[in-house]
């Protein structure tokens, strides 16, 4: 596959063509490279030079350190190939940074009920939600596990934990609400507490916090020293 030129590949399977049927997602990393380079040389396919790009750097994380010179060093990429290639890099370190920047920090148990109070206090029914964190407390995803009254046989840990290895997130924030208005935590509140804290140490993503949100106020299960 490698070394068949591009008009030898079936016209459904080249890369632009499964971009647009398939959209971006379904390409390869030497796929995407290749659509940036979009020819290859009189001797190899675009697909061919693309993935001596890829071996040549080894990582494609090793991509975004990549040089003018090093780049011209790659046979098949001249200096218009280079800076297509160092333009793409460049933006999508722009829009990583940028959504690094934009990511919401946890500092405290009032960040997570800031965070979450506006959408929760005045629901109706409980819902159960889930914060992953990276190693900067930023909040990656967040999620609702389930709607309903809580209890342990509904709040299961491997739903959860399954989520934050997914996400790779290094720690978890969980968050219910209380309809009544009042956040003091029931017996079932303390067991499921209890239960994913203890998963979490087993699985090695920790459980920060519980937070238990009210009629404009909450209650932090870690402060009150619940686990």
């Amino acid at each position: 596959m490698l070394n068949m030129k591009i008009h030898d590949v079936h016209e459904a399977d080249r890369p632009r063509e499964r971009l647009l049927r398939q959209g971006a997602k379904s390409l390869s990393n030497q796929e995407l490279i290749a659509i940036l380079l979009g020819t290859g040389t009189k001797q190899e396919s675009v697909l061919t030079v693309a993935n001596r790009v890829l071996l040549n750097f080894e990582k494609l994380h090793n991509l975004k350190f990549a040089t003018l010179e090093e780049m011209t060093e790659i046979k098949g990429i001249g200096e218009a190939k280079a800076v297509l290639l160092l333009a793409a890099i460049e933006l999508g370190r722009r829009l990583a940074s940028k959504e690094d920047e934009q990511r919401y920090t946890i500092r405290s148990p009032e960040d997570a009920a800031n965070f979450l109070m506006q959408d929760m206090t005045s629901l109706q029914q409980e819902h159960f939600v889930c914060l992953f964190l990276n190693v900067k407390n930023q909040i990656l995803h967040k999620k609702t596990i389930f709607v309903g009254s809580l209890n342990a046989s509904i709040v299961h840990p491997r739903e959860i934990f399954r989520e934050a290895v997914k996400r790779s997130a290094a720690s978890i924030i969980c968050a219910h609400n209380h309809p009544s208005g009042v956040p003091t935590p029931s017996p079932e509140d303390i067991d499921v507490t209890t239960r994913l804290y203890e998963a979490g140490k087993i699985v090695g993503v920790d459980l920060l916090d519980h937070v238990i949100i009210g009629d404009h106020q909450f209650i932090s299960m870690k402060e009150k020293g619940y686990f």
